[in-house]
């Protein structure tokens, strides 16, 4: 059974080693490391199976003309892909930011996935951001944005992306 909770600190271990697996690669598991060192991190949630961490999901700071955060990365153990987890996950990032309230997220992504969930690249169109195009997208999570326009600047942990 899968438990969607709160990441700890003692979770950081593993969160790494998914983070890596997941992606092929340390440069996504190395952001994790340096949003959580910077404070940027305002959601963190892991996918937990039988005491090992599944998967993570990252909400970070960013600056915007309303209270948006940043969904980055997404990440779920390789033998894990594909049995719901990621989603879980994304939804409870969300309903959290919600909850919370915050007013939108953003998300650089594959549409066809993220449009799942009500990311819209259409409503994102307005803003001017290193990532914008089509994989660029927003939800807002509240009925509608706060306003439809205006710069967006990441977390320095994106590096020149920012």
């Amino acid at each position: 059974m899968i438990e969607i909770r709160d990441e700890k600190a003692s979770d950081a271990e593993g969160v790494y080693r998914v983070v890596s697996a997941a992606f092929g690669r340390r440069s996504e598991a190395d952001l994790v490391e340096e949003l959580r060192r910077a404070g940027d991190c305002v959601v963190t949630l892991v996918a937990e199976e039988d005491g090992e961490i599944a998967g993570h999901v990252l909400l970070s700071r960013m600056e915007a003309p309303f209270q948006a955060l940043a969904l980055a990365p997404v990440s779920v153990a390789p033998a894990r892909q594909r049995c719901g987890i990621g989603s879980a996950l994304i939804r409870s990032a969300v309903e959290r930011a919600r909850k919370d309230g915050w007013e939108a997220i953003f998300v650089l992504g594959e549409p066809g996935y993220y449009g799942r969930f009500g990311f819209d690249a259409a409503a994102a169109a307005g803003f001017t951001s290193p990532y914008a195009g089509e994989h660029f997208m927003v939800l807002a999570l509240g009925a509608a944005l706060p306003v439809k326009s205006g710069e967006l600047k990441h977390a320095r942990a994106f590096g020149g992306k920012r």
